[in-house]
């Protein structure tokens, strides 16, 4: 099975997750891919749509392959593969160094994605972390984890698809994990998709201010009514 594009797989995933809705949810986007995704889920749930700035920390000469990650926040969360760090004998200066870029990279996301507007608060509230897909999960596990530090009721590890070791220890984790697709070996989350074009800057920052705008609207015409 394959999906058409992230925004059906979001729509498939969001059905998956429809119990939610009841239970206070924010969706928490990880970037770029996970952000058409969690549009969709934002607008079944009728939740608001945030993002978890979280960066890939891959290994030398081959970048796809992730060592770890970090997850921006006070202090950032970093978390290692410390398999692969020890079998490629890696030591700690490459580890500082990398992950002093992607912070770099996190806060310049941050300024072009968000703008002014805060972080919406997910204390006390389901958190729904949102990918387009996870296959190490890398990142997913720095997102849950810097989460987790913000109090919500409850984390959620989502995604169309995820491979069934990385859903073992994502469940470690996370509260539950939703995932529609489990194959057993996954060489890349492109191939469960028709059309897996990279999600560029323009279209996330897009993304999050229409979804940002039409809560906002809806929030005004529900506070009318109520008048």
């Amino acid at each position: 099975m394959r999906f058409l594009n992230r925004s059906e797989a979001g729509r498939a995933l969001a059905e998956k997750l429809k119990d939610y809705r009841a239970r206070n949810p924010v969706v928490l986007a990880l970037p770029r891919g996970g952000v058409p995704v969690g549009v969709e889920i934002a607008t079944a749930l009728d939740a608001p749509l945030d993002v978890v700035l979280v960066r890939k920390l891959g290994v030398p000469f081959q970048p796809e392959l992730a060592l770890g990650a970090v997850v921006d926040g006070v202090p950032p969360e970093v978390v290692v593969n410390e398999e692969i760090r020890d079998t490629l004998e890696l030591p700690e200066s490459y580890l500082a160094e990398a992950t002093a870029i992607q912070l770099k990279e996190i806060e310049r996301r941050r300024r072009l994605y968000l703008g002014s507007r805060p972080p919406v608060d997910v204390a006390g509230r389901t958190a729904i972390l949102v990918d387009d897909g996870m296959a190490t999960g890398a990142t997913m596990l720095a997102a849950l984890r810097a989460t987790r530090h913000r109090r919500p009721a409850a984390v959620v590890a989502a995604a169309p698809v995820g491979a069934v070791d990385t859903i073992a220890r994502l469940q470690a984790e996370a509260d539950a994990v939703v995932c529609l697709l489990t194959p057993l070996t996954m060489g890349g989350v492109g191939q469960f998709y028709q059309d897996f074009r990279q999600v560029d800057d323009a279209t996330v920052a897009a993304l999050l201010a229409e979804r940002a705008t039409r809560r906002g609207h809806a929030r005004g015409d529900r506070e009318q009514l109520g008048a």
